[in-house]
């Protein structure tokens, strides 16, 4: 027997035609009949429903403000009510434990947290951190792509009110509704926390609308592979900097060496460090030359034969919207931004070309 956990809507998505496969303990949806591409796609142009109810939810109270900015490099005291931020915990050694979310809302903080690092991040902030409340009664939903306000203004009217990255409470058919506007693609969006005994119904109803189509952790790791977003276990990792994992700009200024509040967080003494002279290595996007793709794993070269390793694929694959593969890479800061990188694929070296990290503009609501 699977020791796998299912998702509150696991039903759900066995009838709508899911295909499943091991994700972080659970067994998630990866995709629906029409496919990887098609949902990519899907998301791009219209709007994307996706189930995240494998990333852990947790509630601080607001008297644990002192002590989360001992933990995360964000000036957590300038964060308004109705607002979030992408933020990290870092380690004492300048690494990265986790990528997560922190919103401050009238009575508390509301952070979501990777699935793979849920009890990890759990036991760390529980040693500095008391009161934390995990969240286990809720479904987690993204509605994400270009149509997405129009599908949530149906619902929702007050949610087409919010820009990026406000958050709030609302309330759909006597039910208080946790809503975001953030996501995990490129796109404008929503991400939706809603009680479980509401959740289904709530989802039928989205999917009312002909321009939502449920999609699955495939197209949802090709979407945020297109925005350069990185993924824990991958860009981000305990032994990978947020400054050589192109995360300098998480660092909030008020945090840094000349800032208000500089450091007084873990690992800061490297971290700042590093934001001023420089990393031993740097985060690149490649663009492979051929139409094979690179995946994580691949080892990199300056050369087509010969030599040491100069770096490695973090996150590879086809990009459904650019119609090519694309990669993502930690190298050694001494090679020259301009130069061919060459990818060690079954035996043959391919070459790649250095690019920003970046293959899809977002299109965020600001």
């Amino acid at each position: 027997m699977s020791n796998l956990k299912q998702l509150p809507l696991h039903a759900m998505h066995l009838t709508a035609g899911g295909k499943f496969a091991p994700f972080a303990g659970y067994d998630m949806p990866v995709q629906y009949t029409a496919g990887v591409m098609a949902e990519h796609l899907h998301t791009r142009s219209k709007a994307g429903l996706f189930d995240v109810s494998h990333m852990g939810q947790l509630k601080l109270p607001l008297s644990a403000i002192d002590a989360l900015e001992t933990l995360l490099p964000t000036d957590i005291h300038a964060l308004p009510i109705g607002r979030q931020s992408y933020s990290l915990l870092t380690t004492a050694s300048g690494g990265v434990l986790d990528d997560l979310m922190i919103a401050r809302r009238a009575d508390d903080f509301l952070l979501v947290v990777n699935a793979s690092r849920r009890d990890a991040d759990l036991e760390h902030l529980s040693r500095h951190v008391e009161g934390i409340a995990p969240v286990n009664d809720r479904v987690l939903l993204a509605l994400q792509g270009p149509c997405a306000e129009a599908v949530m203004m149906a619902l929702l009217p007050g949610a087409v009110q919010m820009r990026f990255m406000d958050v709030a409470v609302m309330q759909w058919q006597e039910h208080e509704i946790w809503i975001s506007r953030s996501g995990y693609t490129g796109e404008d969006g929503f991400e939706i926390s809603i009680p479980i005994n509401a959740a289904e119904r709530f989802t039928h109803a989205l999917l009312q609308n002909e321009d939502v189509a449920l999609c699955g952790l495939g197209a949802r790791d090709s979407l945020r592979m297109e925005a350069g977003m990185p993924l824990y276990g991958h860009e981000l990792a305990e032994d990978i900097s947020p400054v050589e994992a192109g995360l300098s700009w998480a660092i909030h200024r008020s945090r840094r060496a000349t800032g208000k509040s500089p450091g007084g967080f873990l690992g800061a003494d490297r971290i700042l460090g590093e934001l001023e002279q420089g990393a031993p290595r740097r985060h690149i996007g490649l663009l492979p030359q051929g139409r094979a793709p690179m995946r994580d794993g691949v080892l990199l070269y300056d050369a087509p034969d010969g030599g040491e390793p100069l770096g490695v694929i973090t996150s590879g694959g086809f990009s459904p919207s650019n119609r090519a593969p694309i990669a993502m890479a930690l190298i050694k800061s001494e090679v020259d931004p301009c130069a061919p990188i060459f990818g060690e694929v079954r035996g043959k070296r391919l070459e790649a070309r250095q690019v920003a990290p970046l293959f899809h503009q977002p299109n965020y609501k600001r």
